[in-house]
């Protein structure tokens, strides 16, 4: 995936290398930071359709999320086909892409 090799060739340059646990920490902040915005936009989900996003934080989450595959030496693009792969086969067996858990 092209964004994880933009992602690593940011970190490498900045010299911004850490260990795995702290991306995955940063990245849950990142989410976290999208779970305060929707929480407030929606006045704590009274009104859900009023939910906002700002695309910052999208950008936010997905460099974490990319530099968390780098670190863990996953291929983005391969999980993503992995995973997507998996919601199809859901979908052709039991009609839903979730686990069902």
């Amino acid at each position: 995936m092209n964004e994880q090799n933009r992602v690593a060739a940011f970190v490498d340059e900045h010299e911004w290398e850490t260990e795995l646990a702290y991306r995955v920490v940063d990245l849950q902040s990142e989410v976290g930071e999208i779970a305060a915005e929707v929480t407030t936009s929606t006045g704590y989900g009274s009104n859900p359709e009023d939910a906002d996003i700002a695309a910052d934080e999208i950008g936010d989450a997905l460099f974490a999320l990319l530099a968390v595959a780098e670190s863990a030496d996953v291929d983005a693009s391969h999980a993503l086909e992995t995973a997507i792969s998996k919601y199809e086969r859901r979908i052709e067996e039991t009609g839903d892409a979730g686990s069902g858990r």
